[in-house]
């Protein structure tokens, strides 16, 4: 029996996280799911929100991760996430998310305007992005 989970966080760029972990909390399409070591196997697609990472090495640090969606897999008390993209909370560039929320926010404003469907939904997950990276970021 597994002490802790193994961690790794990949994107198309390349690793972004590789802890060892007492939990992982992350939001799924079915809901909150909360992974302990020896959980049993899961496959879950991820909502673009935080996964809350309790480190293992110390019982009080917690690492946030901005994910933009992707897959979780629990297999062994290994989590691997696969996402478009995710930033450590240490790793967001608060300005360039807030720039980014004004743009999405704009937008809306003209997808709305033009009755565009398809370029409202872009623009409203890029908005949903945006504000994740920005809650994130606060977890500092």
């Amino acid at each position: 029996m597994s002490q802790y989970l193994t961690v790794n966080v990949v994107t198309p760029n390349g690793l972004v996280y590789d802890h060892h972990a007492s939990i992982v909390v992350a939001k799924t399409t079915d809901g909150e799911l909360g992974i302990l070591p020896n959980h049993i196997p899961v496959i879950a697609p991820l909502l673009i929100d935080e996964v809350k990472v309790g480190r293992k090495d110390d019982d009080g640090h917690v690492d946030w991760i901005a994910v933009n969606g992707g897959i979780m897999e629990v297999r062994d008390s290994v989590v691997s996430i696969v996402a478009d993209s995710a930033e450590r909370e240490r790793d967001i560039d608060v300005s360039r998310a807030e720039r980014a929320k004004i743009r999405a926010e704009r937008m809306i404003e003209e997808a709305k305007q033009k009755d565009d469907v398809d370029e409202l939904r872009r623009a409203t997950v890029a908005l949903h992005r945006a504000i994740n990276r920005i809650n994130v970021s606060k977890h500092l």
